[in-house]
């Protein structure tokens, strides 16, 4: 009898497993395991690739993040080499980890949860697009290497996602003071920023089940692409970058949207909040 593939999933803390039992329901313990793994951690990692059979992974799916916004005069050194731990070196330390035996097989696909901020910067997220953009280039030389033998990379870049943790992140930066910041960029950010901010997620934002939808018919895909924006909504805004090869249109674009013309974006994204329907919205999740 064929044995069945299974789902490896994992998570840092197994005492928080209860949603994910739920969601699960009889499955678990039978297409589906758990397993505890921290991606900032060399021997949890090699640990948890152990504990699978035969150490045999066909598909890696890379989604473990951390997010850092604010005024970068606001954050520590080391809370920037916490976001470049998680976002950058954890999925190194995956891909290095479960890449020996793919190459002996010849075959494997590596799926990377990155951003759309991994293409383009966006003001007041310095420390996390720059985590972003390491893992792009990081994946785009990976690739080239990877053909070689049969083992496809793909990377996942979506927009803003409505999320429980994004939501109680920006809540709580609202809320902080900036002490040590100069009080015209506090202002920037809270009152320019963070405004402008909101009005892009109400109308453009996805679901966590949007991106899971895109990702899944990634993997099931029999020529996926490298890259993959899982939003076309964003499709101009990127373009915006390798439109101008000295970057001034991209930059001097956003610096008038949020400085300049930040009324003018509100009302562009409450139009564009009431034309995004849902048909158009499951028309974003997918790379065709």
């Amino acid at each position: 009898m064929e044995e069945q593939n299974k789902i490896i999933a994992t998570m840092r803390d197994l005492k928080k497993k209860d949603k994910l039992l739920e969601a699960a329901g009889d499955v678990y313990g039978k297409t589906l395991m758990l397993l505890p793994l921290d991606v900032c951690s060399d021997e949890s990692v090699k640990q948890c690739i152990n504990n699978v059979k035969d150490r045999h992974i066909d598909i890696l799916i890379n989604n473990a993040g951390v997010g850092l916004l604010g005024p970068l005069e606001s954050i520590s050194i080391e809370e920037m080499k916490r976001v470049f731990e998680t976002n950058f070196f954890g999925v190194v330390r995956m891909i290095k980890e479960v890449m020996p035996d793919m190459k002996k097989r010849r075959s494997g696909h590596i799926v990377v949860m990155s951003s759309v901020m991994g293409l383009q910067g966006v003001v007041f997220n310095d420390v996390y697009t720059a985590s972003k953009f390491a893992m792009e280039g990081f994946c785009e030389s990976m690739a080239v290497q990877l053909m070689k033998f049969n083992i496809r990379l793909s990377m996942i870049e979506p927009g803003p996602v409505h999320t429980e943790f994004e939501t109680k992140m920006m809540e709580d930066v609202a809320k902080m003071e900036y002490p040590g910041v100069d009080a015209d960029t506090v202002r920037y950010f809270k009152d320019v920023y963070l405004p402008s901010s909101t009005d892009i997620f109400e109308a453009m934002g996805q679901t966590p089940e949007d991106i899971a939808k895109c990702t899944k018919k990634v993997i099931e895909s029999n020529s996926p692409r490298f890259r993959n924006l899982t939003n076309s909504l964003y499709t101009p805004i990127v373009a915006l970058k390798y439109a101008d090869e000295t970057g001034g249109l991209s930059v001097n674009t956003f610096y008038n949207l949020l400085f300049n013309f930040g009324p003018l974006m509100h009302i562009t994204m409450s139009i564009l909040k009431c034309l995004t329907c849902s048909c158009l919205r499951r028309r974003t999740v997918s790379p065709n």
